[in-house]
């Protein structure tokens, strides 16, 4: 037997259910001795709610007197216990050191907005193995010193793929035959 939560049992208690719940509800309860108490347990609490809610009368005009006073005590305190040293707030705000600190700071963030806007070029690296790459006539593989070069003849809109296994393609019209070529380099 599953059993209402207690969020339903309250809800039952105050009458506060729905149609279908309500109805779900009270024929669970008709069989289930454990879940009436509970409800009755709720009814009862509900009871003594109003009781409860009852504030006693609060002299505002003296609490707002006694808070004044320890505010004022408070600040009596501290000032027994305050040393004659300059708070940080009466010091000067840039003393000549401070100043050049921040100057320097400014200069350092400056140069290195500078570099990083302006980044020094990379240096082409020799890679060892075989290398595919596309030039201003066609596609290329090269191995060491050796290279074997598909030319594309000038053409013009040429269409190149790559793929991560090592291979590039070249799609181009050719002006004067009006065919499509398709050139293939595959890096082994």
């Amino acid at each position: 037997m599953k059993h209402p939560n207690q969020a339903t049992l309250a809800l039952q208690a105050g009458g506060d259910l729905g149609f279908i719940a309500r109805w779900r509800t009270e024929r669970h309860l008709s069989k289930c001795g454990r879940c009436r108490e509970e409800v009755a347990a709720f009814g009862g609490m509900r009871e003594m709610l109003p009781e409860l809610a009852e504030i006693p009368e609060i002299s505002w005009n003296r609490l707002a007197a006694e808070m004044k006073a320890n505010i004022r005590l408070g600040l009596a305190a501290g000032e027994c216990v305050r040393t004659d040293e300059t708070p940080l707030r009466d010091s000067r705000l840039f003393t000549s050191g401070r100043a050049v600190v921040a100057f320097a700071s400014v200069v350092v963030l400056l140069v290195t907005g500078m570099v990083l806007q302006h980044p020094s070029p990379m240096v082409a690296r020799e890679y060892e193995g075989t290398v595919v790459q596309s030039t201003a006539n066609g596609i290329q593989v090269r191995e060491g010193g050796q290279a074997l070069g598909l030319l594309n003849g000038g053409a013009q809109n040429v269409m190149y793929s790559v793929n991560a296994q090592g291979s590039m393609g070249a799609r181009y019209l050719d002006r004067e035959t009006g065919q499509v070529t398709i050139n293939n380099v595959y890096a082994q």
